[in-house]
C-alpha cells in the first residue's frame, strides 16, 4: 500500500511540474498582532504563456492580486483581476509593485512561520494548481538578505 501511495505521490508531483509553471522564492510578510491584511511575494514563471487568475489561503479570508505604484509621491494599490506570466519570463512579485493581498486575516503571522498558498492559473486554456509554502519573514529581514 505505502508503495501505491509513494508512486502516487510521484504521479501528482509530476504533474504539477508538466505545467512548466514555477515558483521560488516565497515569503509572507510578518504581521502585528490585530493586523488585518498581509503580503505575499514570490518569483514566477512558466514555459509557456500562464495567466494567474486566483490564489487561496487557509490564514486569510480571501487574497487578491494587487498592483502598486507610486504616483506624485502617493502610493496606489489597484485590485488586479489577473497577472500574466509571459513564456520564458520571470515576473517578480515585491512589497514595491505586483504583489498577493492576504485580506481578513486569521491571525498574525510570526517570523519562521509557514504560509501555504493555492495559485491558480490558466494555461493552455486549462486551470492549473501550484501549491506554495511562504516563508514569514520581516521586512528588515528579508531586505538584508537581498
Amino acid at each position: 500500500m505505502k508503495y501505491i501511495f509513494g508512486i502516487f505521490l510521484l504521479c501528482a508531483s509530476l504533474m504539477a511540474n508538466a505545467s512548466g509553471i514555477s515558483v521560488s522564492n516565497a515569503w509572507v510578510a510578518a504581521t502585528a498582532p490585530g493586523q488585518q491584511v498581509g503580503g505575499a511575494y514570490m518569483d514566477i514563471s512558466s514555459q509557456t504563456d500562464a495567466r494567474l487568475v486566483a490564489a487561496q489561503s487557509p490564514v486569510s479570508g480571501k487574497v487578491m492580486i494587487h498592483s502598486m505604484t507610486m504616483k506624485n509621491g502617493i502610493m496606489e494599490m489597484r485590485k488586479m483581476k489577473y497577472l500574466d506570466i509571459p513564456a520564458g519570463k520571470t515576473v517578480s512579485l515585491s512589497p514595491e509593485g505586483m504583489h498577493l493581498m492576504l485580506m481578513k486575516l486569521k491571525g498574525p503571522l510570526a517570523e519562521g512561520e509557514s504560509v501555504p498558498l493555492k495559485l491558480t492559473f490558466v494555461q493552455d486554456g486549462k486551470k492549473v494548481e501550484v501549491n506554495v509554502d511562504a516563508k514569514v519573514m520581516s521586512m528588515v529581514h528579508h531586505m538584508e538578505m537581498n
